[in-house]
């Protein structure tokens, strides 16, 4: 049986050394575990379809944070209630709508399609006209980074790709409110439990074909550690320190990452659109940094 006073120190060095972190850093460091995820996870799309791998992620998630955080059952409000099911809701219907558009459209053209939210964020959070250039330089450099000039696009792709950009949107807003109006981490615990109870009627079957292969199992593990435990984990600290705009042009960082993850792990290689793409967002991100 575990210790209850060891986790609970185990959770307070934890969210010391979060504290130690600049949120920038976090946000940074969930972005690269995020990507390395996606690649690593490669082989369990062929087994799973989208619903069954968010629902995988969002069990497997909700299992661990449990477990670490050791959060009350109840909470204590209404208004805690509302924040943790939105946040829930926010998470499964992003990764529903994008992993259902890259069934259907290439990966680099959903992910461009998908920023549509975050930059609406740096865009209508911002103050100061500079921002807004800011934003527009980062947009530009996302563009560069996806073939949308030359690919043929399946409409409903683009669509669902910028369904999931506006649930990212609501992502950032919610997962804020969420850390502010819950008590410690359990937004984390409570959030991905909604996700996973709201992705079972889309997910059991896929994930069951999945966990049926032992060969799948650990795979599956992987990918829910790279892709929603340390990245959530990371986002929902940092959150807690920057405002929604700052969160969202950094955020831009997503298809950089990914395009340079694609030439480590998987070969692809760059070519001169997209290296200027990465300078453009790479300078627009970094403006976030002090926000």
């Amino acid at each position: 049986m575990a210790n209850p006073q060891l986790a609970v120190k185990s959770s307070a060095r934890l969210n010391a050394a979060y504290a130690a972190l600049p949120p920038w850093a976090l946000v940074v460091a969930s972005i690269i575990s995020v990507q390395i995820g996606a690649a690593t996870a490669k082989g369990l799309f062929e087994t799973a379809d989208p619903g069954g791998v968010v629902f995988l992620r969002t069990l497997l998630a909700a299992l661990f944070f449990w477990a670490l955080w050791r959060p009350a059952p109840r909470l204590e409000s209404r208004r805690a209630l509302a924040s943790a099911v939105l946040y829930g809701l926010s998470i499964v219907s992003m990764m529903l709508c994008f992993y259902s558009a890259i069934e259907r459209i290439p990966l680099g053209v959903a992910v461009a399609v998908s920023f549509i939210g975050p930059l609406a964020v740096a865009v209508f959070g911002s103050r100061r006209a500079l921002d807004l250039a800011w934003a527009g330089l980062a947009a530009a450099g996302i563009l560069l980074l996806s073939p949308l000039s030359n690919a043929a696009l399946d409409p409903l792709g683009v669509a669902l790709a910028a369904a999931g950009g506006g649930c990212w949107a609501g992502y950032i807003y919610f997962s804020r409110d969420a850390s502010r109006h819950l008590p410690g981490n359990a937004g984390l615990a409570f959030g991905m439990t909604v996700g996973a109870l709201a992705g079972l009627p889309f997910g059991i079957g896929g994930a069951l074909k999945a966990l049926a292969d032992p060969s799948l199992i650990l795979l599956a593990a992987v990918m829910a550690l790279l892709s929603s435990i340390i990245p959530f984990g990371l986002q929902f600290q940092a959150l807690r320190r920057m405002p929604p705009r700052a969160a969202g042009l950094l955020l831009s960082l997503e298809p950089v990452v990914a395009a340079l993850i694609g030439v480590i792990m998987l070969g692809e290689a760059l070519g001169a659109r997209e290296i200027a793409g990465i300078a453009l967002v790479t300078l627009a991100a970094a403006t976030a940094r002090s926000a």
